[in-house]
């Protein structure tokens, strides 16, 4: 039987990799805008750690990983998905 290897991605803040299932992700979608933990498009990791969500430089960091401009709401609903994650 053939055994599949774990998705490995990288954590935009701390850089650190780990397996896609421990990671939130955050998709840029060009009709539909940014999603959190689905679609396709351009995709940016995010480990659910405190320090990685909490992080100063976050804002400016998924806006290059995106190659997008990010508004407020966006962030106040990353916030309530983080909580659920803790």
């Amino acid at each position: 039987m053939i055994q599949k290897t774990p998705v490995i991605r990288k954590c935009v803040s701390c850089r650190i990799t780990f397996d896609r299932n421990n990671l939130l992700k955050i998709t840029k979608d060009h009709k539909l805008g940014i999603m959190l933990n689905q679609g396709m498009g351009r995709s940016a990791y995010i480990c659910k750690s405190k320090k990685c969500s909490s992080d100063s430089k976050l804002k400016k960091k998924l806006q290059k990983a995106l190659k997008s401009a990010l508004n407020h709401d966006f962030f106040d609903i990353f916030e309530r998905e983080i909580a659920n994650y803790k």
